[in-house]
C-alpha cells in the first residue's frame, strides 16, 4: 500500500491553495514515514508491528498534548496542524492501523474485507482534506470515500504484478475463486478469458465507485474542487487504460501517457466550466 497512489492522478501542487501546502506537507510525511515503516528496509514483521506501536504512541502524546517518544519533529507539526485546522486524530490512527494490517495480510477473502482495509488505508486522506478545507459534511465524506477507495482499487489493478512480488493480492479471494484465477496464473502472468473476466469485474466495481462519488468535484468550491474533477477523470482514464490493454497489467505497469493527460484535461475543463458530471456511459468510452 503506497500513500503516494495518487501520484498517477496527484494532487496538483500548482492547484492546491498556498494555505493548505504546509499541513498537507505534514499529512504527506506521515503517510510516507509510516509506509517506510511497513515496507522499506530489512526490519522482520515484528519489528514493523513495534515501530507502528511506537508511531500510536505518538499519536496518543499529540492527543494529550506532550513530547512525542518519536519522531518528535514530525509530531510536533502535526499538533501544530492539529490546532491551527482542527484537524481530527482518528484518520491518522486509522491509517496506522492499515499499515500495521498489511504487514500481516497478503490475502482478503472477499470485497467486504478489501472494501474494510480500504475505508483505513485510503479514505482517511479524503476525510482530513475535507476538514482542511472546512467542507467534512456527511455527505462530502461519503462521496470522498467513494472516491478514495475507487483510486485505491485502481492501484491495486495497475499492480498486480508489484504486489505479487511482495507475497500480496488484493484481488478478492472469492472474485478469483469464482473466475477461476489462482496464485499461479497471476504467478506467471497469464492472460486468459478468465483473467480478463475477473478484471472486467473488477474495473467495472472500481469505476462504479468513482462515479457515485464525483458529484463531490462540484459541491466543493475553488481550486480543489477543480483539482478533485482531474483526480475523478485520471481515475477513469486508467481504467479506460487499462481495458484497453485487454486487462494485461502484466507486461507493463498502465500509466498515464501525454495524450491521456490531455484527455483528462479537456474533461476536467469541461465537468468544470458546465457543472455537469457526464453519464457512466459516456465515461466508459474511450476519447
Amino acid at each position: 500500500m503506497e500513500p503516494d497512489q495518487h501520484d498517477d492522478f496527484p494532487v496538483a501542487r500548482i492547484l492546491l491553495p498556498k494555505a493548505l501546502r504546509a499541513p498537507v506537507g505534514v499529512i504527506y510525511h506521515i503517510a510516507r514515514t509510516l509506509d517506510d515503516i511497513a515496507d522499506e528496509g530489512d526490519w522482520s514483521a515484528e519489528e514493523r508491528h513495534l515501530r507502528l506501536a511506537d508511531f500510536r504512541a505518538g499519536l496518543d502524546a499529540v492527543a494529550q498534548g506532550r513530547l512525542a517518544p518519536v519522531h518528535p519533529a514530525l509530531f510536533a507539526r502535526l499538533a501544530k496542524v492539529m490546532y491551527q485546522c482542527r484537524l481530527p486524530l482518528e484518520p491518522f490512527y486509522d491509517l496506522v492501523s492499515a499499515f500495521d494490517q498489511d504487514i500481516r495480510t497478503t490475502r482478503y477473502a472477499d470485497r467486504h474485507d478489501l472494501l474494510d482495509f480500504c475505508r483505513r488505508s485510503a479514505n482517511p486522506i479524503g476525510h482530513l482534506m475535507l476538514h482542511l478545507i472546512d467542507e467534512a459534511t456527511p455527505e462530502n465524506l461519503a462521496d470522498s470515500d467513494a472516491i478514495c477507495t475507487a483510486l485505491q482499487l485502481i492501484t491495486f489493478l495497475q499492480d498486480v504484478p508489484a504486489d505479487w512480488s511482495r507475497g500480496r493480492i488484493y484481488l478478492p479471494q472469492a472474485d478469483r475463486e469464482r473466475m477461476q484465477v489462482s496464485d499461479a496464473q497471476i504467478a506467471a502472468g497469464r492472460v486468459d478469458d478468465a483473467w480478463r473476466a475477473l478484471m472486467e469485474h473488477e474495473v467495472a466495481h472500481a469505476r462504479a465507485l468513482m462515479l457515485s462519488g464525483a458529484p463531490l468535484a462540484l459541491r466543493v468550491p475553488g481550486r480543489f474542487g477543480l483539482e478533485l474533477c482531474s483526480v475523478v477523470h485520471g481515475g477513469l482514464r486508467m481504467l479506460e487504460i487499462i481495458e484497453r490493454s485487454g486487462y494485461d497489467v502484466f507486461r507493463a505497469r498502465p500509466r498515464l501517457g501525454a495524450a491521456d493527460w490531455a484527455v483528462v484535461l479537456l474533461r476536467t475543463g469541461a465537468m468544470w466550466l458546465s457543472r455537469r458530471f457526464a453519464t457512466p456511459s459516456m465515461e466508459s468510452n474511450n476519447a
